[in-house]
C-alpha cells in the first residue's frame, strides 16, 4: 500500500475583504474608536475553503474541478505552502513543483537564461542542479534562440513554456499545475500533458486543475469536485466527471474566461442566442444552437483564429469548429477593435447537459482557453427515452421495403 503525498484535515482558508492594505497610525485609531457592528465584520468575510478533508496517495494522478471560486485554487496553493491555512492543516511529503501562474519567480529584466537559474533556485533547486538539468530544460522549453534575451520580450506563451519546463525537471515528489497550460500552444500543451503522464508512471503525484473535463478524463485516474470551498465529491475520474457535468441545471450558466496576461484579447464573452440574436435562457433539442463570442483585440494579430466547441457528460467534444474553417477567414486578425462571432450548431444533439468552450489564438499561442458556458438541451416532450446511446440526434429518415419470399425459395 502506497504513502500519502496530501494530507488535508479540517482546512480551511479565510480571507478578509478590504483589508490588508497600507494603514497610517491615525487609520488604526480612528477604526478602534469607530468599531463596527458584528454583522459587519461577518459579511466582510469570505471563505475560499471550509473545513476539507482530503487525502491524495503518492503516485496519484488527480484531477480537480469546479466552477469558478470553488477553492481549487486555493487548495493548490496551500498544499504548495504559498498560502497559509486560517484552520486546519494539509501535510506534504517530499518536494512540490508548482506552476500555478505564468512568470510566477521570474524577472522580467533578466534573461532567459538567468531565469531558468533564478526559478529553479526558487522551487528549491541547488545551482549544480539546475546546471546538470539547464540543457533538458531548454530543448523542452523550446526557446533556444532566445536564452539571452530579457524576458519582458517573451510572448506569455514562451514565458509559460519556460516556467513549466523548469518546474518539470526539478524532479518534484508531488507536481502542481492550475490551468495554466491554457495559454500554451498546442503542441506545447500535448508535451505538457505526456510528462505529466511520466510523472504519474514515475510514482509522482500530480494534481491537475483545468476547465477542459475531456483532458482530465484522460490524464487522470481520479478527480475531485470542490463546491463552495467544500468537497463534493471524489472517486475515479471518469465517473466524478459525469456527475459534475450532470449537475447544470436546466438553463444556462456562464462563466468569465481567463485570458492571458498581457496578450491582446481582452473582455471576452460568450452567451447562446436565437435567431435574432436575443440571449437564450433554455434551448430545446430541436432547435438550432446560436453561440455568440464577443472580445477586443487591442492590437492586429496576423493568424488569429477563434474556435467553440461543446463538451458533453462523458468529457467528448462533440462539436469543435474553428472560425477559420468558414467565411471568417483572415478577419479576426486585423485592425484593433471589437469582434462579435456567431456559431450556428443544427439542431443534431442529443438531449443532456453540456459545457461549451473557446479558444483564441494563433498557430503559435493561446491566448484562451477554457469552458465558460453550461447549457442543460432539453428534451422533446414526445420524446421516449433520452437514455438510448448516442451522442447526436440529427434528424434522419427511414425506408422500409418487403417483398415476399419468391415462390420455392423457402424449399
Amino acid at each position: 500500500m502506497t504513502g500519502l503525498a496530501v494530507q488535508a484535515e479540517g482546512l480551511g482558508k479565510r480571507y478578509r475583504l478590504g483589508e490588508g492594505g497600507y494603514s497610517t497610525l491615525r487609520d488604526k485609531v480612528g477604526a478602534y474608536l469607530r468599531p463596527r457592528p458584528a454583522h459587519e465584520h461577518e459579511a466582510r468575510e469570505v471563505w475560499a475553503l471550509r473545513d476539507l478533508d482530503l487525502e491524495i496517495g503518492e503516485g496519484d494522478i488527480v484531477g480537480i474541478v469546479g466552477r469558478n471560486g470553488a477553492g481549487k485554487t486555493t487548495f493548490l496553493k496551500t498544499v504548495a505552502r504559498i498560502v497559509r491555512p486560517s484552520t486546519g492543516v494539509v501535510r506534504v511529503r517530499g518536494r512540490v513543483g508548482a506552476l500555478l501562474e505564468v512568470g510566477t519567480g521570474f524577472h522580467p529584466e533578466l534573461t532567459g537564461r538567468e531565469n531558468v537559474f533564478l526559478n529553479g533556485v526558487v522551487l528549491g533547486m541547488s545551482r549544480q542542479e539546475v546546471r546538470r538539468r539547464f540543457d533538458e530544460i531548454v530543448e523542452f522549453a523550446g526557446v533556444e534562440r532566445f536564452l539571452d534575451t530579457p524576458l519582458k520580450r517573451y510572448s506569455s506563451g514562451m514565458s509559460l513554456r519556460l516556467a513549466f519546463a523548469v518546474a518539470a525537471h526539478i524532479e518534484p515528489d508531488v507536481v502542481i499545475v492550475d490551468e495554466v497550460l491554457a495559454v500554451g500552444d498546442a503542441e506545447f500543451q500535448r508535451r505538457c500533458l505526456g510528462r505529466m503522464a511520466e510523472f504519474g508512471q514515475e510514482g509522482r503525484t500530480v494534481l491537475f486543475v483545468s476547465h477542459d473535463t475531456g483532458v482530465v478524463g484522460r490524464l487522470c485516474r481520479r478527480a475531485i469536485w470542490l463546491e463552495d470551498g467544500g468537497l463534493r465529491d471524489d472517486g475515479p475520474a471518469l465517473d466524478v466527471l459525469d456527475r459534475y457535468l450532470g449537475s447544470v441545471s436546466r438553463g444556462v450558466s456562464r462563466a468569465s474566461p481567463p485570458v492571458a496576461p498581457g496578450g491582446p484579447i481582452h473582455a471576452v464573452s460568450l452567451s447562446l442566442v436565437d435567431a435574432t440574436g436575443a440571449p437564450l435562457e433554455t434551448a430545446r433539442r430541436d432547435e438550432a444552437l446560436g453561440l455568440r463570442l464577443r472580445f477586443s483585440l487591442l492590437e492586429r494579430m496576423p493568424g488569429l483564429d477563434a474556435a467553440l466547441y461543446l463538451v458533453d457528460r462523458s468529457g467528448t467534444r462533440i462539436v469543435n469548429e474553428n472560425v477559420s474553417d468558414g467565411a471568417g477567414a483572415g478577419r479576426l486578425g486585423g485592425p484593433p477593435g471589437e469582434r462579435d462571432v456567431l456559431l450556428t450548431v443544427p439542431p443534431i444533439l442529443a438531449a443532456g447537459p453540456y459545457v461549451v468552450g473557446v479558444w483564441i489564438g494563433t498557430p503559435d499561442e493561446t491566448f484562451v482557453s477554457a469552458e465558460v458556458l453550461e447549457l442543460d438541451l432539453l428534451p422533446l416532450p414526445d420524446d421516449q427515452s433520452e437514455a438510448r446511446h448516442g451522442v447526436v440526434r440529427p434528424p434522419v429518415s427511414w425506408h422500409v421495403r418487403t417483398e415476399p419470399f419468391q415462390e420455392g425459395a423457402t424449399g
